[in-house]
């Protein structure tokens, strides 16, 4: 099934919502609980329309969600990362292959990286040296998520629009 409408609209809705929490956590810094829950269920129709088995893909999927969430938690618990971050990701783990996950998860780190270097720059600049320094990691999340979606996704569908002539 994969190559159709609905797969690709999938697609779409889900890069719509990265960028949704991207920019409420901006706003905000808050990711809504109903968002990350949006991309959530949307995963088992993605499931679907890619033709994944139940076993063992979807329990692939499903574990690895589990694993990101406990790692994750664990360092919400540390105040190291905000929950709708946590949520996120693990959500984001439903949609995404092991290998593309991991990809995903670098990328997301290295925008973070390059985040956090700014909004410390700023805070600099602004002279606000001894407040908390507040990262909307969203955006990163984001990041990584349309670049796994635009170069592992989304290809296929570039090289046919070049057949309908």
């Amino acid at each position: 099934m994969q190559g159709t409408i609905f797969h690709y609209g999938l697609l779409a809705a889900l890069a719509i919502g990265l960028l949704l929490a991207a920019y409420t956590d901006l706003r905000s810094r808050q990711i809504a609980n109903r968002l990350t829950g949006a991309i959530a269920l949307g995963a088992p129709f993605f499931w679907w329309s890619s033709g994944l088995a139940l076993w063992p893909d979807v329990a692939i999927q499903i574990g690895i969600a589990i694993a990101a969430f406990a790692v994750l938690a664990g360092l919400f618990a540390l105040r190291v990362m905000g929950g709708g971050d946590v949520k996120l990701i693990s959500a984001l783990a439903l949609w995404l292959a092991p290998a593309d996950f991991l990809s995903m998860l670098i990328m997301m780190a290295l925008v973070g990286g390059v985040l956090t270097m700014v909004i410390g720059g700023w805070n600099v600049i602004r002279r606000k040296s001894g407040a908390r320094l507040s990262v909307p990691y969203g955006i990163a999340i984001a990041a990584g998520g349309l670049w796994i979606i635009g170069i592992q996704y989304f290809p296929a569908a570039a090289a046919g629009a070049g057949n309908l002539g």
